[in-house]
């Protein structure tokens, strides 16, 4: 490709709907960037062809894909439609992409490895962007973790490794709800993603022209019960929760979960001038001293103003 072209028209797939995209093109918007919400689905070439060709952008964001509801589970039960999105329908995008000489930035996951004897819970070695993926125990993660090593050949993209992406309200998505809301958790430290800091790096790693794999968290890891602890000190001091072991959960799911660190040394080297992204434990006391701004404005003095599904009784 050419060098870097101006980030003047940004066509975002799974702006529509979800939960990503939405908060990208919120944040094109800010900018004052000419921002498309694609109206195809990636998995018909032809369609996606002729949207490309029409809008004309100068970049792509992709934020379409399958994670299941209400969580990745689903994708057990419905392998083609897992497939038909997060495989051909990916595929199909950087590869129309390519033909057009448009910068394409697919926002992927991380969530294909966990730790092993190289890379041992708690010692610091991070999996980095040439690691082989050795997480196949969800569908979910197998199809993503073969669809990276085919992204890899396309000189056009920038794949961003996302992994428990974690925002500052309440939404189903965000990893802090999802756990909030289950009985018992794992207790594993884990790298993670604070939305806030790290959607306006990548757009700012768009822009710089950026290309390849990148491990797309927040430098270091914060366990489960780190992250309860700040939603107790902020958002609701009266919440309780209790821990329970990988064995007893995979009683309970379908899929298999990963658990892993992703090294950020590349990230952090290659990231434009002027971008802040803190360590995980920093950025996660942040974004929740944002969430109780944002909560209280929503709701009103917290904890009694929360939504009754997140008061426990």
């Amino acid at each position: 490709m050419a060098s870097p072209s101006a980030m003047t028209r940004v066509l975002v797939f799974g702006g529509k709907t979800g939960w990503l995209g939405g908060l990208l093109v919120d944040l094109l918007k800010e900018e004052g960037i000419e921002v498309h919400i694609a109206e195809t689905r990636i998995e018909n070439r032809e369609s996606l062809a002729a949207e490309l060709d029409a809008v004309k952008p100068t970049h792509v964001l992709n934020a379409a894909g399958i994670t299941g509801r209400p969580n990745i589970d689903w994708c057990e039960d419905h392998k083609p439609e897992t497939i038909r999105t997060n495989v051909i329908g990916t595929l199909n995008l950087a590869d129309l992409c390519l033909e057009r000489d448009i910068h394409c930035t697919i926002y992927a996951t991380g969530c294909i490895f966990k730790y092993d004897d190289a890379h041992p819970l708690g010692s610091g070695i991070g999996f980095n962007e040439d690691s082989e993926p050795n997480f196949a125990e969800s569908f979910y993660s197998e199809t993503k973790g073969y669809m990276e090593n085919m992204l890899r050949e396309y000189s056009n993209c920038l794949i961003l490794r996302v992994r428990m992406p974690i925002s500052d309200d309440l939404i189903h998505r965000n990893f802090v709800t999802k756990i909030v809301k289950y009985e018992r958790v794992v207790n594993i430290p884990n790298s993670m993603t604070v939305l806030g800091e790290m959607l306006p790096a990548s757009l700012a790693m768009a822009k710089k022209g950026l290309k390849g794999v990148y491990n797309f968290t927040n430098p270091g890891v914060i366990s489960h019960n780190e992250v309860l602890d700040l939603y107790k000190k902020y958002i609701d001091p009266t919440y309780t929760y209790k821990n329970f072991t990988v064995e007893e959960q995979a009683k309970v799911i379908k899929a298999g979960r990963s658990n892993n660190e992703l090294d950020t040394t590349k990230l952090m080297r290659d990231m434009p001038e002027g971008v802040v992204i803190n360590d995980i434990k920093t950025a996660c006391d942040l974004n929740f001293q944002r969430m109780k701004v944002n909560l209280e404005k929503q709701y009103g003095p917290l904890p009694d103003s929360l939504p009754a599904e997140f008061r426990r009784l």
